[in-house]
């Protein structure tokens, strides 16, 4: 952990391309630019997320990940993970449970940011994807304990204790991290998804999500979290 709170590395857990542009987007840049070393798994390609009737699963795919890359690219993103599971009909299973214990291992992140996986729904208008809490379910068990048990899939790699978790979306947040620097980053990646926007400009959408998180201390642009510290210790590589 760095003087200025920032984790020297992190690894943000998704579902889809675009999940982490919509919503922790201004975390990931502000760690970024101050040195963290941040890890994207993306454990589906969001290949079946459109409507356009002459599109395939395989070409949506290759679209996504592009677009994903080109997002990281502008956020400051070290390494890019996709898992390659199939839009729609991700599970918490075992496998994704062991695949997401490989990468933590590899990467030995300090932080895992994650979703709350008990969010089912949301203002009224929006009941969460499947794939959101599925991957947060299995982010969560893969991060603890999991990845932390010498004894459980030594064959993936050397047991990493990661210090803390950040749920997002979570109603009983304990941290905020200002994002008023970096927001115009978020909002530029979360536009390199371009076969999700169409013509949508998402700006004024995120700016009024990020500014009644940032009421609660008094900043003008907030993403919020509940954190879990597992370990005191910050990780030592």
């Amino acid at each position: 952990m760095q003087e200025d709170g920032v984790p020297g590395s992190a690894m943000v857990i998704v579902a889809h391309p675009d999940d982490a542009e919509f919503t922790v987007g201004g975390t990931v840049a502000k760690w970024a630019k101050a040195g963290c070393r941040v890890t994207y798994v993306v454990c589906t390609d969001g290949n079946a997320g459109s409507l356009d009737p002459d599109m395939t699963r395989e070409k949506l795919a290759d679209i996504r990940r592009t677009e994903q890359r080109a997002a990281c690219a502008i956020l400051g993103v070290s390494e890019l993970v996709f898992l390659g599971y199939d839009d729609g009909q991700l599970e918490p299973t075992l496998d994704l449970r062991r695949e997401l214990v490989r990468v933590i291992r590899q990467y030995k992140p300090e932080v895992v940011i994650c979703w709350d996986p008990t969010r089912l729904f949301a203002d009224g208008d929006y009941i969460n994807h499947p794939d959101h809490r599925a991957a947060a379910q299995a982010a969560l068990d893969a991060a603890a304990p999991a990845s932390g048990m010498p004894l459980l899939w030594p064959e993936v790699g050397a047991a990493h204790r990661v210090r803390q978790v950040y749920i997002y979306g979570n109603d009983q947040a304990n941290v905020w991290v200002d994002v008023t620097e970096t927001l115009d980053k978020k909002i530029a990646a979360l536009k390199q998804h371009a076969s999700q926007m169409g013509d949508w400009d998402p700006t004024e959408m995120i700016k009024e999500w990020s500014a009644e998180a940032g009421k609660e201390k008094c900043l003008a642009h907030a993403e919020s979290y509940r954190v879990f510290t597992l370990d005191q210790a910050p990780a030592v590589e």
